[in-house]
């Protein structure tokens, strides 16, 4: 496949994981949902892609540490934009369904503030992902 992308876009995201199946079962469906299709799979890993940028969820068999903590430093969240309303509420409710977590329920959809519309999301592991609604 040949890449369009130009210097400096990002070419993928690895993110270590403690169980692939735990892995596989949340960001799957909700990449998948976000337009990211299956593109690698092996025994420890998995990955999806969207145009030129992919990310990979990997078991690695090197992991120093049993869990992920995104209070301390290095990968806090993934953001990925939401072209609709419509379409937030729908993959904020999908992710709900599968087992995600929606982190300042009491705030949302502005946990971000009055100006943003965002949902804050965790899965079982620990692991944070953000859906922005673009131009809002």
């Amino acid at each position: 496949m040949t890449s369009t992308a130009g210097t400096g876009a990002l070419h993928h995201v690895e993110i270590w994981v403690p169980d692939i199946g735990r892995a596989a079962a949340s960001f799957g469906p909700l990449l998948e949902a976000l337009g990211y299709a299956p593109f690698q799979r092996w025994d420890r890993g998995r990955s999806w892609r969207l145009g030129a940028t992919y990310l990979v969820c990997e078991e690695s068999s090197a992991l120093s540490a049993g869990a992920h903590d995104r209070l301390r430093p290095g990968l806090n969240h993934l953001a990925f934009h939401v072209a609709t309303r419509a379409e937030f509420d729908r993959l904020v409710d999908e992710a709900v369904r599968i087992g995600w977590r929606l982190l300042f329920p009491d705030r949302h959809p502005h946990a971000g503030g009055e100006q943003s519309c965002a949902a804050y999301l965790e899965d079982a592991d620990g692991f944070e992902v953000e859906l922005v609604v673009s131009g809002e």
